[in-house]
């Protein structure tokens, strides 16, 4: 982690040219050096946050005051910090009869923050959870004690967690987490506390700062979406080539279950929807034996979305697998317990994250689970099938060599598309579509499930949710159209996302049709879109003019009349 003073001397340095993120930081404490950590860990990931910082211990004046700075800040993200020293002292403060109340008291004034700002902004909202404080009045009895203060801190982090679950836009920076992971001692400075009522240590400010920093990409489409994994003396231990499958270390005796933990670990990540590729130099048979055969493995072949173990360089098998995945290298993790390659690595693909392993395997795992590489801001059960439709696409490319033309493959495909407007069931796939999609994302505008909600419910909107299957499987949800009445009979396209996975199978095609088909029976005679260019979306720059869209005042315009529609070989499942 880096030093207070790093991020402090990152304020010097050039923003220019950076992401510009607002952030309003409502603190009970005296927050100016966190807001320093804030910022200066902003410039270490290419982000320019513009932070208000509210005047101390002003959070209800900004929050239920309309004529607040904080709402004519507008901020993308408000941070609202509350300490648990403040808790303490609130806690003390109420009636003994009272405190057994007090959790409760605490949610309903966090749920009324976030209504209140939701009512007002259209900003996330980041809350903390409390790092605990024991006040040793009952000891250990505290457990018992429904009115004492440790109780009643553990029952309100709970509740805050059981809050944001429960609200889209509000989401929970773990500090409680974080405190339990570093130690007491380490979050908090008692003369810092007394002397300039400061809650947290100079030395934890940059894990805030970070850990604030990941939820605001995550939710701004910047996360990890790939674990790829080295084999020998990552996977397990010793060499498969040299030991065979009765020699390597795997399993619940000694070194070999600080291998199998790992295991544990990158398989919960695949559950959640990270995707799982090897990437080893080795003989491929030799290599994927344990995998199929040793009985104390925990990942299987099935586990792995792309398997490579060959004698070419890892830099080389890398872009094999990027090309495979169809992601960017900033959306890689690459685990490799030997410095030499992962030197290679990170000179000749400097996007890719190369962790540094510690030297000893039983650190692996508590190091990589420190680093928090996959910060996510959704999840949805389609996640969980993500390894499976990238082992379909490789059964796909496969095919598609078998075919002379590409017309002949598509044709080959029995394509079918569900296509409907949103509902309740896709919103919340449809909210991450475009929160993760960089690529294939015309105007790159993020929308949170409850933004989606409303959109789908607002009569000026129209919207398209796409889905593909083919005779290799699902790929579920995978294009979305928003548009709404722009005025003078002109249908306006808010955001056009489809994944990358799709490509070159018509699908541009089928959604124009789609898109036009909506813009006649609403009596719509043009159509409009536009094109705001980001350092990812570059693959869509001219996707209104092969679309056959003419160039307009910064606009991109169709006419309804006359349209013809475009020849696919996909067929709509509702017609």
């Amino acid at each position: 982690m880096l030093s207070f003073n790093s991020l402090k001397k990152n304020l010097k340095k050039n923003f220019s040219g950076l992401k510009k993120i607002k952030i309003a930081l409502l603190s009970d404490s005296a927050s100016q050096l966190l807001n320093t950590a804030i910022k200066g860990y902003g410039h270490e990931v290419g982000v320019d946050f513009e932070i208000y910082e509210a005047d101390y211990n002003q959070i209800d004046l900004q929050v239920f005051d309309p004529s607040s700075e904080l709402y004519s800040f507008n901020p993308d993200f408000i941070f609202i910090n509350s300490s648990s020293e403040w808790l303490l002292k609130n806690f003390y403060k109420t009636e003994a009869h009272a405190q057994s109340q007090f959790a409760n008291e605490l949610l309903q004034t966090a749920r009324k923050y976030y209504d209140t700002i939701a009512a007002r902004l259209q900003s996330k909202v980041i809350i903390n959870t409390f790092p605990e404080i024991n006040d040793s009045v009952f000891g250990n009895y505290a457990a018992k004690v429904n009115s004492s203060f440790i109780y009643q801190l553990r029952k309100a982090n709970v509740q805050l967690m059981e809050l944001s679950q429960q609200t889209n836009g509000l989401f929970i920076c773990d500090l409680a987490g974080l405190q339990a992971e570093l130690g007491r001692q380490f979050v908090f400075d008692p003369k810092m506390y007394v002397n300039a009522d400061m809650v947290y240590a100079l030395e934890f400010l940059p894990y805030i700062g970070k850990h604030l920093t990941d939820i605001v990409l995550s939710i701004t489409g910047t996360f990890k979406k790939c674990l790829v994994l080295d084999l020998d003396n990552t996977m397990w231990g010793g060499i498969i080539g040299d030991d065979g499958m009765e020699g390597i270390q795997v399993g619940d005796l000694g070194v070999g279950k600080a291998f199998t933990e790992l295991q544990q670990w990158a398989k919960q990540l695949k559950q959640r929807g990270i995707i799982l590729a090897v990437c080893s130099k080795n003989t491929e048979d030799i290599a994927k034996e344990p995998f199929l055969s040793h009985p104390d493995m925990v990942l299987k072949m099935d586990h792995i979305a792309v398997f490579v173990a060959n004698w070419e360089t890892k830099v080389d098998n890398l872009r094999y697998i990027q090309s495979v995945l169809n992601i960017g290298f900033d959306s890689m993790v690459f685990v490799d317990d030997n410095a030499f390659e992962r030197e290679m690595v990170k000179s000749a693909i400097p996007e890719i994250t190369v962790p540094e392993l510690p030297e000893d395997p039983a650190e692996y795992l508590p190091y990589l689970r420190s680093l928090n590489l996959f910060e996510t801001a959704s999840f949805t059960e389609e996640d969980q099938e993500r390894t499976k439709q990238y082992q379909e696409e490789a059964q796909r490319n496969v095919l598609l060599q078998t075919f002379e033309t590409e017309s002949d493959f598509l044709a080959s495909l029995d394509m079918v598309s569900d296509t409907k407007p949103f509902d309740e069931f896709s919103v919340p796939r449809v909210a991450q579509l475009t929160q993760r999609s960089n690529q294939f994302n015309l105007r790159t505008i993020r929308y949170t499930e409850e933004d989606i909600k409303r959109i789908a419910a607002d009569p000026n909107y129209r919207t398209i949710s796409l889905t593909l299957e083919d005779r290799f499987g699902s790929h579920g949800l995978i294009g979305i159209v928003i548009m709404k009445d722009g005025g003078n009979k002109t249908l306006f396209i808010d955001s056009w996302i489809m994944s990358c996975r799709v490509l070159k199978r018509g699908m541009e095609q089928f959604t124009l049709n789609a898109i036009m088909e909506i813009a006649a029976k609403g009596g719509f005679e043009k159509v409009t879109g536009e094109y705001l260019p980001t350092k990812k979306n570059g693959i869509v720059k001219d996707h209104y003019a092969n679309l056959g869209f003419e160039s307009a005042d910064g606009k991109w315009v169709a006419h309804v009349a006359g349209y013809e529609k475009r020849a696919t070989f996909i067929t709509n499942k509702n017609k």
